[in-house]
């Protein structure tokens, strides 16, 4: 893997991710009117992936800062909480080869790939009146490929 990769993988996942929190949170704070984080991070973040060092690193970087962000922005109610989605039918995913969309598939215990909307649901609820006693935490949804 090139340095170049590396970086760049890592700039936009979790860098990104960090700068965005801190605009976002300053304001507020600033308000006093409490607020919600949800990241979007990725099964690969908490089982790794062959060949996506740089990706699975990111992500699992984007879990370790939900979980720290939830307990320094907890004080100002401010709830951080993160989803991981596993095989989803995005871009991402239609760029797969299909003998590794079989094999990845073959892993999923539900035998289907996600879909967006089955992600946005859980951002949905986070976001919603239903979690607020919820921060800090993972929500996986990946059809059982990481239980």
């Amino acid at each position: 893997m090139k340095d170049e990769d590396w970086d760049h993988v890592m700039e936009v996942n979790l860098r990104g991710a960090f700068l965005m929190t801190r605009a976002a949170t300053k304001l507020m704070i600033r308000q006093k009117s409490g607020g919600r984080v949800i990241n979007i991070a990725s099964t690969s973040g908490a089982m790794g992936n062959a060949g996506q060092a740089n990706y699975s690193a990111a992500k699992a970087g984007l879990i370790g800062f939900t979980k720290a962000a939830a307990r320094e922005l907890a004080h100002w109610s401010i709830l951080v909480n993160a989803v991981a989605p596993g095989l989803i039918e995005t871009d991402m995913t239609a760029a797969l080869s299909p003998e590794a969309r079989e094999a990845l598939l073959a892993q999923v215990p539900l035998k289907r790939v996600g879909t967006p909307r089955e992600v946005a649901e859980v951002v949905r609820f986070l976001a919603g009146d239903g979690a607020a006693y919820i921060t800090g935490q993972v929500f996986h949804v990946n059809g059982g490929l990481y239980m």
